[in-house]
């Protein structure tokens, strides 16, 4: 990945209020981008947002900013990040924009893109936009700048896409779904679909104020809707991320399924029905015990590329496989979609799920995932920290002991100053001890 000042490893994100996430900014940004997505032809930019507060403020500065480069805005409101890459595509636009900070909280925001294929910008692309950011603004011919309107039915189009996903014989009634939608952007879309599939919803984190995204609800506290399955007796429990692009199961026990256990599920699925898959791409995240149960029960092999899930989709482009993903959710079916969707891989599993009239736990049986720890330090200057050479030895001590039944992972954030610490072992009590080790190490040189 080239050295890049504001896009990360899924865009532009920071605090509200802090350079770069201040209007001035995003009028840049807009300004620049819309330069440098319409060369290829076309005019239209479609954008989407979650539901911060700040959301608003930045939409305007957007739409202003590629106005000026010669775009015209079609607003989609508050809407997931994957249905803004999926109608980038079908309105065949120049590029899509979401407004979003997915998991963070509402004092967060940022913005990511996509190209008119529906995939996120290359390196070379993101590059190009920031070194416009150092020139100055340069409205396009007066008449040439940009309308703005709005698509009054982006989120129907986005829940019939969903709803064509799931076989025709395939019915979801007697499921009775507990679905946490993080006060987030699937906040509305998410529960219609699921009951226009026929499922008996009972929802959790669907009453956004603005303020409240991801706050202790969603894909990344996981206790509320744990609570509401088993108090609710539902089968399974579903939690997207604010952006919705992001999916976490709870069974019906209260048991988390991450997003290795959601891989695993699929795998399962498209080699039990003959379906095309070469092999799964996961991250330097994704847990040992995946890798050995896709190996040994299925015969697949399985890639790991770097964090986030634009260079998940780049190895499965790279190498034409079918299905990739990360722990934290992020799910990408690439015969469906161009980006994690956490609603779709949710629906998938589901239709899984009634194929073979089993719940999330029996379908889990034979998979066993090995201890993983996983913690963050704080750090005033991550790139110090990663190339300090007694910590890079410590560690790589870790990696000599656990040998071939645990990994070590040190790296920094994409998107916070934190130096992000993991470890897995065949026993839990062996990755917490190396990972607490190293935790000393890291905070002893902060």
């Amino acid at each position: 990945m080239s050295n890049r000042q504001y896009f990360g490893t899924d865009g532009v994100r920071g605090e509200v209020g802090t350079h770069p996430m201040t209007p001035d900014f995003a009028l840049k940004l807009g300004w620049a981008a819309g330069t440098v997505l319409l060369r290829d032809g076309g005019r239209e930019v479609l954008l989407g947002k979650d539901t911060r507060l700040s959301g608003y403020m930045f939409e305007a500065a957007l739409e202003a900013g590629f106005a000026a480069a010669g775009a015209t805005v079609r607003f989609l409101g508050p809407i997931p990040t994957p249905a803004v890459a999926y109608l980038t595509r079908t309105f065949r636009a120049a590029a899509g924009v979401v407004i979003s900070a997915s998991h963070n909280p509402y004092t967060d925001n940022g913005f990511k893109f996509f190209t008119p294929e529906g995939f996120k910008l290359t390196d070379q692309q993101e590059a190009e936009i920031e070194a416009l950011l150092d020139e100055p603004l340069k409205i396009t011919n007066t008449n040439a700048i940009g309308r703005a309107s709005r698509v009054d039915d982006a989120l129907g189009r986005y829940i019939e896409y969903i709803k064509a996903s799931v076989p025709m014989e395939v019915r979801f009634s007697g499921m009775k779904i507990a679905l946490d939608c993080a006060n987030g952007a699937g906040y509305k879309l998410a529960p219609q679909a699921l009951k226009e599939l026929g499922a008996d919803v009972v929802t959790l984190g669907v009453e956004p104020n603005g303020l409240n995204i991801n706050e202790g609800v969603g894909a990344t506290s996981l206790d509320a809707l744990q609570a509401l399955v088993v108090q609710e007796g539902c089968d399974l429990g579903i939690a997207l991320d604010g952006d919705a692009d992001r999916v976490m199961l709870v069974d019906h026990r209260g048991n988390v399924v991450d997003g290795d256990g959601v891989l695993y599920l699929l795998a399962s699925n498209r080699v039990k029905r003959g379906l095309p898959l070469k092999g799964v791409v996961g991250t330097l995240m994704t847990n040992l015990g995946l890798q050995a149960a896709l190996r040994d029960q299925f015969g697949l092999p399985m890639l790991r590329a770097d964090v986030g899930d634009r260079y998940v989709i780049e190895q499965m482009r790279k190498h034409e496989w079918e299905l990739g993903g990360e722990s934290s959710g992020h799910i990408i079916l690439s015969d469906r979609s161009t980006t994690g969707d956490g609603l779709l891989a949710a629906v998938q599993v589901l239709v899984t799920l009634c194929r073979e009239e089993k719940t999330l736990a029996e379908a889990m049986e034979n998979y066993r995932a090995f201890p993983q720890i996983l913690k963050n330090v704080v750090v005033k200057d991550k790139s110090v920290i990663m190339s300090d050479e007694h910590l890079l030895a410590f560690v790589d001590q870790a990696k000599a002991y656990l040998g071939n039944s645990g990994r070590v992972l040190l790296r920094p954030s994409g998107t916070e100053p934190k130096i992000r610490v993991m470890v897995e072992a065949d026993r839990q009590e062996l990755a917490v001890e190396w990972c607490d080790k190293i935790i000393d190490e890291v905070k002893s040189r902060v």
